[in-house]
């Protein structure tokens, strides 16, 4: 992540012509800057928002477990389930009857599509829902 001074870009070498590059500063900035937030609209045999959200997070703790030896409510802050995204940040909203939304809880850390495609692959690969797609999030909502 690049701080300080803008580098500076060389575009002519015959008469040096610079000019200042822009770079965000984090991954908030990046994401507000493109204005979309992204979340996993997901379908699996789970009547309710709870027994998806512990669809969702079981795998991922049954794995720290295995490699830690124990868990602790406070490790979901610590397991990463794709670059970037903790699983203690993802929540889980049912939208219809076995259709749900998983999306990040947190306001400062809202899902880059990169990171929502992350979580996708991590998810198909635990096999715990049907169907995953990832999606431009609609308005904000409570989790």
């Amino acid at each position: 992540m690049w701080r300080g001074a803008c580098p500076l870009k060389i575009l002519s070498p015959s008469s040096f012509s610079i000019q200042r590059e822009r770079h965000p500063v984090g991954a908030r900035a990046r994401n507000m800057k493109k204005g979309r937030e992204y979340c996993l609209i997901v379908e699996g045999a789970y009547l309710t928002e709870s027994e998806a959200e512990h669809a969702l997070r079981d795998p991922f703790i049954e794995d720290w477990v295995e490699q830690t030896g124990r868990f602790r409510i406070h490790n979901l802050g610590d397991i990463e389930v794709a670059p970037g995204v903790a699983l203690g940040i993802l929540g889980v909203r049912q939208l219809d009857e076995r259709l749900f939304e998983v999306a990040s809880a947190d306001p400062e850390r809202p899902l880059t599509e990169q990171r929502a495609r992350g979580v996708a692959d991590a998810l198909r690969r635990q096999d715990m829902f049907d169907e995953i797609r990832v999606e431009p999030r609609e308005e904000e909502e409570d989790y």
